[in-house]
């Protein structure tokens, strides 16, 4: 749950009352050099203007028929709106907000509430005040409310929904404040100056516990092998250091050497995994919500997250040659610091104008992680030189599953037809380098696709 932002106390009111808000009057000028009072007869309603042109008119007419009556009337209803401009000008209330978002980071298709409070901290109460909240129209209406008078010292709190179908950073405020008088002949607003902003995520899709290489704490025989190479103890000794462990005394090299030798302390290897995602504009078709480009963005930040919760160091990788977490796209160390950091790039992926996946090739050619580790790529549509890119790719891995949900790879919708045996001569390009290929995109399940894929794994290695 975000912390509330303190915003600034901003004046309901004119000059003279402390610092204003964001677009509100200052001490002697005003919005664009207008006094206070001009931005105060500014905010006449429409109901005041009307009242202001008939006592005009009614002045007018009496002075030209000689009527002391209807002179009479006509300054009552000219009078009125300029009396109620004063009054609502010379109010000196001092207001603040302050904004909490629940929570500031939320999947696509699902609600935040945003809870918003206002806090008169002036020695007078307030009048009716008009509460509006600016919001992208992504998020739905602009949340209005009307608040009742607010005592000294007191505070009133409301709340609204915002939902929103489409991953991105959106900004909420700024917060606007209006006053108006009792008779609704005046209006005036003042907004408050800060912002927040609400994070929506690809949605996340639970996945199957599975079986495939690239951990060193798996199963079977890839995880005896990865403790004969890395145990608990490394088996070169080194000098004793005063602190040590006596347990920890290796006699046979303290025989050879003839000095105290100890065990080398070594800590387990983590598990890595490279998640690939393809953001090339050539190499998608459509937009929207359920398109395939969305259908492998929300995929990349399931695998993501589900690889984070089984222990898994990760890395996302684009097609661009750009790697996240760390500035050389090292894998990230801290899960929870690492997941949300992946989240908040993928919310905001877009569409890339690169030829092919040769950067995103030499990335991983230039890593210096080594051999080891899973890479889990979600393509798009792959012509044959494409596809011998990738089909390298899987050289430095130990196992490499590919989604392509591209033009001929999607399993629904456009690109299912005319482009069908393409996107069937490059899985056949991947599978024969290596990878377990499979064919993705909207209307089918990851998690399914994802067992799927472990027993292809198996399938292989048993033969």
């Amino acid at each position: 749950m975000a912390a509330p932002t303190a915003h600034g106390p901003a004046p309901s009111d004119g000059a003279g009352t402390g610092g204003p808000a964001a677009g509100g009057p200052t001490g002697k000028g005003g919005r664009n050099g207008k006094g206070p009072l001009r931005t105060a007869l500014g905010g006449l309603t429409t109901r005041g203007r009307s009242f202001l042109a008939a006592g005009l008119a009614a002045a007018l007419c009496a002075y030209v028929l000689g009527q002391a009556e209807l002179l009479r009337v006509g300054i009552l209803l000219a009078v009125l709106p300029l009396v109620c401009v004063l009054v609502l000008h010379r109010t000196r209330h001092r207001v603040s907000g302050s904004r909490r978002l629940s929570p500031s980071r939320v999947p696509a298709r699902a609600e935040a509430r945003v809870h918003l409070r206002i806090d008169n901290v002036s020695r007078l109460r307030t009048g009716l005040l008009m509460l509006q909240d600016r919001v992208p129209y992504v998020l739905g209406p602009r949340p209005r409310f009307v608040l009742d008078r607010i005592e000294p010292g007191g505070r009133r709190e409301v709340s609204y929904r915002v939902r929103s179908d489409l991953r991105g950073r959106y900004p909420l405020g700024p917060l606007q404040l209006r006053l108006t008088d009792p008779f609704g002949m005046c209006e005036l607003t003042r907004s408050f100056s800060s912002f927040d902003t609400l994070t929506v995520v690809p949605p996340v899709e639970p996945l199957p516990p599975v079986r495939l290489a690239g951990e060193t704490s798996g199963y079977g025989e890839g995880r005896r092998r990865a403790l004969a190479l890395a145990g608990d103890d490394d088996v070169i000794p080194r000098g004793y250091r005063h602190g040590d462990d006596l347990r920890r005394v290796h006699w046979r090299s303290t025989a050879r050497y003839g000095e105290l030798m100890v065990r080398r302390e070594e800590q387990p290897r983590q598990a890595r995994c490279t998640v690939l995602l393809d953001t090339r504009a050539a190499g998608w078709v459509g937009s929207g919500p359920d398109s395939p480009f969305e259908w492998a963005v929300a995929g990349a930040a399931s695998v993501v997250m589900h690889l984070l919760e089984r222990g898994y160091s990760v890395r996302l990788l684009t097609d661009a040659g750009t790697a996240a977490p760390g500035p050389a796209g090292g894998f990230g160390a801290d899960s929870s610091d690492t997941a949300g950091l992946l989240l908040d790039l993928l919310a905001v992926v877009e569409h890339s104008n690169e030829p092919g996946l040769s950067k995103a090739y030499d990335a991983l050619r230039g890593s210096h992680t080594g051999t080891e580790g899973l890479l889990v790529a979600f393509l798009g549509g792959l012509d044959e030189e494409q596809a011998v890119t990738v089909g390298r790719m899987c050289r430095r891995s130990q196992r490499a599953v590919a989604f392509v949900a591209g033009p001929g790879g999607t399993a629904t919708g456009a690109g299912a037809g005319s482009g069908s045996g393409s996107g069937e001569a490059a899985l056949g390009v991947l599978r024969e380098a290596g990878w377990t290929a499979l064919r993705g995109g909207p209307g089918t399940g990851l998690a399914q696709l994802w067992q799927e894929a472990d027993n292809s794994t198996l399938k292989g290695l048993d033969r």
